[in-house]
């Protein structure tokens, strides 16, 4: 027996299961990169700006591409993976869609 709680769906743009509260959630916000494009899970972006990574002692110079974006609770931030940067969170205000 499961409760609501208790529910996945697959996520076809990132691979994974997830929450699907979370899914829902998702799926109702309107984020959006510097420039207004709508963004989504999946989607990929590039850096608009130098940004210097805090904990990697890195610099992600402007026009790196960041692939397979994951939308987080928060409309101005995302969540990605870059070569060499595990676990990346950047605002969105940096990103512009591709």
């Amino acid at each position: 027996m499961t409760s609501g709680t208790d529910d996945y769906v697959y996520d076809e743009a990132t691979g994974e299961w997830r929450p699907a509260g979370e899914m829902a959630a998702v799926a109702t916000r309107a984020v959006r990169d510097a420039a207004g494009n709508l963004l989504s899970d999946g989607d990929a972006v590039t850096l608009i700006k130098d940004l210097k990574v805090k904990g990697a002692n890195q610099t992600l110079k402007q026009g790196t591409v960041i692939r397979s974006i994951r939308l987080t609770d928060r409309d101005d931030e995302i969540d990605c993976r870059h070569d060499t940067i595990k676990g990346l969170v950047l605002r969105t205000e940096f990103v512009r869609k591709r």
